[in-house]
């Protein structure tokens, strides 16, 4: 019988927790990014590239933090390819992330996957789950659209493939990004085309890492054509090591590191790119690609009570087994600490492929020069250097091919773009492959695209009050943000001058504003006006508007050197909206950060029950009064049990806390997340 390939369009049932809204406040604070440094030995095309191409923040995607640790059965779009060796399950609705591949030979799952998805506080937009291969754009993190769905279809090329295609617009690079996925009837790898087209009229910095998270056992062991490695402790550094022999111990098994690091294997540029994790009987992903996609990860959470809790944290099993689990991953840099200069119009495409790597187990667990010697024969065998070329020469062919079928829509940023390129007479791409269709529009692009098509691509001088010239299209507001100087200029047009786009307008700058106090006073100003400022138009900030607004002056205050003004106007805001989860905490941080517990603590009075009660509210209303000497008031707090659902990986404040407010008492192994 000849071999058959399928692809199925279906529903999974998980227990999901709710992801909850988006978060109301517009993302103009910095990264919160643990501080690292480049040792001695690095070479200079690494050195420059972490120096280069950072972001100062995540606007205009909000933040994903309003989430809890309670699940439910929740039924997901999948798409399932399926052949004699393999089953991929794709779930097109958190990220296109590829949650299960099992190897129909061994029936091992190549892939860690849980019982339930739980979200955590590790990426760009707080939100992030374990499991599967994630697929990462844009900047250092896990992606903004790793828990949103993707533009999905179906496509049918002429030989009669059938292909997954998921596809959406990065806001923060404004770039196009596309993954490809087919299975041929008789593959032993899954193959993933991924093509980033830069529409732009200038270089942008640009970082792509797909992330697989795999099984991981006192045997396992990750092999890479490489000696040495790039490592990453929590302490910040970076050096070149043996990975065979880090810290006394070889790396390359998981299970023997003892704390969390990453190692980025240095792979000489003409060996293949590939890696493999291997179990006790030789079986594990093998991730394979063609040469851009140049840098290989390992990553391991590190056998202390930390490392062991973040996995318990992600993982929750009801079973009471604890679920381990590392990853590997590959980039188009060296290491993650890079981007790479995509120039203007550029269009990038390579392949992955995902399989068993099928190794003997007495060589992937020998010496370290014979176990990547067989590794590499078996990556041959599995999928040869040609297999890959020619599969990037068919995904180049069917890149453009329009969908057959839609399974899943995405955003409405995509279908918005497109018009805003339009007004503005700047370059699009060719959406024949990835339409990013009106239909998509939705409530959040609707105040911008009629400010676009009010103004058909029209730009006046700002409005001056004194020529009594009323403007007729005041920009009534909206609840989404946007980013770009095309924006500002409308806004600021005089037909639509107004209390709300000069908000929008304070906002925007805020966001692209150096920390210099010269820039956050220019900041603070703009917000003024759109508080105080009298426009002709006559209507006033939204009460959601002014409270933000308040916010943003606040932390432009705080950051020009005015805390105790900064500090005033994050009172006010949230006395304007004091339902805003997000206001409290910020503002309740921010007096912490700048040692001042008793105005968190006063914020805090005036909250509603429903958010005092909330564990990171708590939380920092037990380190407020810890500061004011209220020791055993803020022990309670502990003692009595506290669940922060947005705790921050490597951040060690609760057991911090405990330590200092129970002295004497062993540190409880639900607090216990440190990393070091």
């Amino acid at each position: 019988m000849s071999a058959v390939s399928t692809l199925k369009i279906t529903t999974r049932t998980l227990e999901l927790a709710e992801l909850g809204a988006d978060s109301p406040l517009p993302s103009v604070q910095p990264l919160l990014e643990p501080p690292y440094t480049v040792g001695a030995g690095i070479p200079e095309e690494i050195s420059a590239g972490v120096r280069w191409g950072k972001v100062s923040n995540i606007y205009p995607y909000p933040m994903q933090e309003s989430y809890s640790r309670e699940t439910r059965a929740t039924e997901l779009t999948a798409v399932v390819l399926e052949n004699e060796h393999l089953k991929a399950t794709f779930l097109p609705q958190l990220g296109g992330r590829l949650w299960e591949l099992t190897d129909k030979a061994t029936g091992k799952e190549l892939l860690h996957t849980q019982e339930k998805i739980q979200f955590a506080n590790l990426a760009l937009r707080n939100a992030w789950f374990a499991g599967g291969i994630e697929y990462n754009i844009g900047t250092r993190g896990h992606s903004p659209t790793t828990c949103v769905p993707l533009h999905t279809a179906i496509v049918r090329t002429p030989e009669g493939q059938e292909i997954l295609r998921m596809w959406e617009f990065d806001r923060l690079r404004e770039v196009v990004f596309q993954i490809d996925a087919w299975l041929p009837a008789d593959s032993n790898v899954v193959l993933v085309a991924v093509r980033i087209r830069n529409p732009n009229d200038k270089t942008v910095p640009m970082y792509w890492w797909s992330n697989a998270a795999v099984p991981q056992s006192p045997d396992t062991r990750v092999i890479a054509p490489a000696t040495h490695a790039y490592a990453t402790d929590y302490d910040g550094s970076m050096t070149r090591v043996d990975t065979t022999n880090f810290h006394g111990a070889d790396a390359t098994w998981p299970v023997r590191n003892s704390q969390a690091a990453d190692f980025f294997f240095d792979i000489a540029p003409e060996e293949r790119r590939w890696e493999v994790a291997a179990d006790a009987d030789g079986d594990g992903l093998a991730l394979i690609s063609s040469a851009q996609l140049r840098g290989r990860k390992l990553f391991v959470w590190g056998e202390g009570a930390g490392g062991h809790r973040w996995q318990e944290w992600l993982s929750p099993s009801d079973s009471g087994e604890p679920r381990r689990y590392a990853e590997i991953q590959a980039g188009l840099a060296q290491t993650q600490f890079e981007h790479v200069p995509m120039p203007a119009g550029a269009s990038w495409q390579w392949v992955e492929a995902y399989g068993n790597a099928a190794l003997d187990p007495a060589l992937a667990a020998g010496d370290w020069g014979a176990a990547v010697a067989h590794g590499a024969q078996r990556v041959e065998a599995l999928v040869s250097e040609r297999s890959i070329a020619n599969a990037l020469s068919d995904a180049g062919r069917w890149a453009d091919l329009p969908p057959s079928e839609m399974v899943v829509a995405g955003n409405g940023w995509g279908a918005l773009e497109r018009v805003r390129r339009h007004h503005s007479t700047t370059d699009w791409i060719d959406e024949a492959g990835t339409p990013f269709g009106v239909e998509t529009l939705t409530a959040d692009q609707a105040p911008w695209l009629e400010l676009l098509n009010a103004n058909e691509g029209i730009v006046e001088k700002p409005f001056e009050a004194s020529s009594g010239e009323a403007p007729s299209q005041p920009f009534a507001g909206a609840e989404s943000f946007v980013r770009g100087l095309d924006w500002e200029d409308l806004l600021t047009a005089g037909r639509n001058s107004s209390a709300e786009g000069a908000f929008h307008h304070a906002v925007m700058v805020h966001a692209r504003a150096s920390t210099s106090a010269g820039d956050q006073s220019v900041v603070a100003a703009l917000y003024r006006t759109a508080l105080e400022g009298t426009f002709v138009a006559g209507a006033d900030l939204s009460a959601r508007s002014r409270s933000l607004a308040h916010r943003g002056l606040g932390l432009a205050l705080i950051a020009s050197g005015d805390v105790a003004g900064g500090l005033a106007e994050l009172r006010a805001a949230c006395g304007v909206d004091p339902s805003c989860r997000e206001l409290l905490v910020e503002a309740m941080a921010m007096a912490l950060d700048n040692a001042e517990p008793a105005v968190a603590l006063e914020v805090l009075s005036r909250a509603p029950e429903s958010l005092a009660s909330l564990g990171r509210v708590r939380f920092l209303e037990a380190t407020a009064l810890a500061a004011l000497g209220e020791d055993a008031a803020a022990a309670a707090i502990l003692t009595a049990g506290l669940e922060v659902a947005d705790l921050r990986e490597g951040v060690n404040s609760i057991s911090d806390l405990w330590t200092q407010v129970c002295p004497g008492q062993d540190v409880p192994a639900e607090y216990q997340f440190s990393m070091q």
